[in-house]
């Protein structure tokens, strides 16, 4: 059977004539499960049965009676088209998240490229951040989140382009007015891009920015506008974000990522667009992109789950 390869970047995937999509990495999972592990329990809730999509919780072991936490929305990376929550790589990240913090954490399933183009990502999102916060009244169908969140505390965060679709939820619920408010956003070397670097230090190398684009047109082929198109381009495509429907946020990059000089500029845009929230830039110099999933235990993998920890046990 013919088939076509990717080029010789992320994703791995292998897409067959016959529209089948094979990919080569990220397909493993763990299952959640109600015996501790590590002080953190996890299930899976489905909150799209139209589209076979769930979500995974993860609270700790060690939550006492009648305690509320503060809610973690999670979105994870893996370029619109790999990875899930089931990943060992996100369900490890979130558990380690919430024995440190002892937050709640809704991780996202959402559809993904290339069998389901952008924007089915983003919808999917917000459905989930709908069928959430229909528990902010606590009769919601799952219980975990009725009892146990505290929707003065909701926080939502992701890495890649988990933090892409983190800022558009944002700029939504900021549009729709959702209530309760978005206490905060966290985004961790954002997925923001453009045609053109975004300033005299940003990627040059024709090779890189020819893949970039080549994986927005695999996630994205309808886009009419290339990597410009509104959804990636955030920075230079003149979209207005001052309206971003939270308080706080959290920007944080690394050097040696190709993405990082994106996410400094949009911090700046975010800082001059007359939005009135708390701005934070972390920035490693001498880390790559995500390498705090890479490299879990490193000193500054320890020290950016340190800073994301606090953001998200901020009270109001």
């Amino acid at each position: 059977m013919e088939s076509h390869h990717t080029s010789d970047h992320l994703p791995p995937i292998t897409i067959h004539k016959n529209g089948r999509v094979e990919r080569l990495s990220g397909n493993d999972v763990i299952p959640a499960s109600l015996d501790p592990q590590n002080d953190v329990v996890t299930k899976d809730i489905v909150y799209s049965p139209e589209h076979n999509l769930s979500v995974r919780l993860f609270k700790s072991t060690k939550v006492a009676a009648g305690e509320k936490l503060p809610l973690l929305i999670y979105f994870h990376g893996g370029a619109y088209v790999m990875e899930s929550p089931f990943s060992p790589v996100y369900h490890n990240y979130l558990a380690e998240v919430v024995k440190t913090s002892n937050c709640l954490a809704v991780s996202v399933q959402y559809r993904r490229a290339p069998e389901h183009p952008i924007p089915a990502a983003y919808d999917d999102s917000w459905s989930a951040i709908r069928w959430i916060f229909s528990h902010s009244d606590g009769v919601g169908e799952e219980v975990w989140i009725n009892e146990l969140a505290d929707f003065n505390r909701v926080f939502v965060a992701g890495d890649s382009a988990g933090a892409n679709i983190s800022h558009h939820m944002a700029i939504r619920a900021g549009r729709e007015k959702l209530h309760p408010r978005i206490i905060g956003v966290a985004m961790v070397h954002p997925g923001f891009w453009s045609k053109d670097p975004v300033d005299e230090k940003d990627v040059r190398d024709e090779r890189i920015r020819s893949q970039v684009a080549e994986v927005w047109k695999l996630a994205s082929p309808n886009s009419v506008d290339g990597v410009d198109d509104p959804w990636l381009n955030v920075v230079g495509s003149g979209s207005d974000i001052s309206g971003l429907g939270c308080e706080r946020v959290l920007v944080a990059v690394a050097g040696k990522d190709v993405f990082g000089r994106q996410g400094l500029a949009y911090a700046a845009k975010l800082e001059k667009s007359g939005w009135r929230g708390e701005l934070e830039v972390v920035e490693e110099d001498e880390e790559g992109h995500c390498f705090h999933l890479q490299n879990p235990n490193s000193e500054n993998a320890l020290k950016l789950m340190k800073t994301f920890v606090e953001f998200i046990s901020y009270s109001v």
